[in-house]
């Protein structure tokens, strides 16, 4: 059995399509998935970068891509009514419903359709209030050890490589993007390619020029 982490951001639409799209894709194979809440704020800072919603441009085609792409899957995904926004309350309270920070699909889908079904602001208090109602977390999403399992769990992600959400690990390998799962079944199904001079020789490229920062 294929063990596998999904790392994700409830504030990326891309992780909510990819989270959607995940077992359709793995269809047939035998896995066990972990998901792994990561703040992806903390992601760009280690990384010095900026996410795609605050370049100019690349904002608007983020949303118009990811409504469209939601269509393309036959997913229901409404732009919430304000974004980005503050996911943390969010991301605790997900952390909060499972004892080792890792909560189940179940709670996964909730916390995403909160955010992308309907329009609405995720923030809302009284929002927020009746969906910690509805999943009954195991501890108190403002708990410190819950706040301190969010931190370690994106700590962890940027230990391995992470750079952005949705990404996925399998073994040592991550694949990153919703347009990464065909890449994720080949490399799944044992596909050579996967172990050739092709894949393991990018990481060895040189760089031709480096732009100051």
């Amino acid at each position: 059995m294929h063990q596998l982490t999904f790392y994700f951001d409830v504030i990326s639409p891309y992780a909510y399509l990819a989270f959607d799209q995940l077992p359709r894709s793995l269809q047939g194979l035998s896995y066990q998935v972990r998901y792994q809440p990561v703040l992806f704020g903390g992601l760009l800072k280690h990384h010095g970068q900026l996410g795609p919603v605050e370049v100019a441009g690349k904002r608007e085609w983020t949303y118009r891509q990811s409504l469209w792409l939601a269509r393309q899957q036959g997913l229901e995904l409404q732009l919430p009514a304000a974004h980005p926004f503050n996911p943390l309350p969010l991301l605790r309270l997900a952390a909060a419903c499972d004892p080792n920070g890792h909560p189940s699909r179940q709670v996964c889908e909730a916390v995403f359709k909160h955010v992308w079904c309907g329009g609405l602001d995720p923030t809302d208090p009284d929002r927020l209030a009746e969906l910690t109602l509805r999943l009954k977390p195991a501890r108190s999403p403002e708990a410190e050890d819950v706040k301190a399992s969010l931190r370690h769990g994106t700590e962890q992600a940027i230990a391995h490589g992470v750079f952005g959400v949705p990404s996925i690990q399998v073994n040592t390998e991550m694949f990153w993007g919703l347009d990464a799962l065909p890449m994720l079944r080949e490399y799944l199904d044992g596909n050579d390619w996967y172990r050739s001079p092709a894949w393991t020789s990018a990481v060895d490229l040189p760089a031709g020029i480096q732009r100051k920062r």
